[in-house]
């Protein structure tokens, strides 16, 4: 066998075929032969194989004799397509009609149900006393809902939601059951996906005394069939 060095690396008699590997070192790294198919195997990098830090193309798929393409960290994940990882949309439109169980002092102006939806921090939808208030979204399509987000005003939000849909014509059945915290802070809750025309949202049990709920933000997101 030949003398090797840092610099010089001299082939190695392959044992199975009785012929010597080309040459390799770190800095002449040519393809070595594969002893089962009697092809050579495309160079490796250094995340794949220490010997070759130059390059490293594809590395062979020993089922189909073609490389695999390189994956990126912006590739998706093997399996899920592209329609798949598409990403929500909001449901509540201008055509959309809301309805809700009260209004504080009936003051539609100040604590109206639009207030939920114009996106500012200081409005707000603020019902009467009572138990089980609700608001119920029409919307003019059908849609699959897939996410809730809600922002309730600390002290005035609901320790327990209920969710219910249907169709247009049919009676609501529940969905889903949430549990939010006693905070101003938006929450955001994903629910079983229905497809449906009718959403309404109930909020039971409610941290303040009197029962009165305050909504700066409600969302429902997901997609229009």
């Amino acid at each position: 066998m030949e003398l090797r060095g840092p610099q010089c690396c001299s082939g190695v008699p392959n044992a199975i075929q009785g012929s010597p590997f080309p040459p390799r070192g770190p800095h002449h790294c040519q393809s070595v032969p594969n002893p089962a198919q009697g092809s050579p195997v495309l160079p490796r990098g250094p995340q794949c194989c220490p010997e070759c830090p130059q390059s490293c193309p594809g590395v062979p798929n020993p089922a189909q004799g073609s490389p695999v393409l390189p994956r990126g960290p912006m590739s998706p994940p093997l399996g899920v397509s592209p329609q798949a990882a598409m990403p929500l949309q909001p449901l509540v439109c201008a055509d959309t009609t809301t309805r809700v169980s009260s209004v504080l002092n009936r003051d539609v102006k100040q604590f109206g149900k639009q207030h939920m939806f114009d996106a500012s921090e200081e409005t707000c939808w603020n019902s009467d006393q009572g138990t089980c208030q609700w608001v119920t979204l029409d919307f003019p399509r059908p849609v699959k809902v897939s996410q809730l987000q809600v922002q309730f005003q600390g002290g005035f939000s609901s320790r327990l939601c209920t969710l219910e849909g249907c169709r247009a014509g049919e009676e609501l059945v529940k969905i889903s059951e949430l549990y939010p915290q006693d905070s101003h802070a938006m929450q955001r809750f994903q629910v079983e996906e229905k497809v449906l025309d009718r959403l309404k949202i109930t909020f039971e049990n409610s941290t303040d005394f009197f029962g009165r709920i305050v909504v700066y933000h409600l969302g429902v997101l997901g997609e229009r069939l």
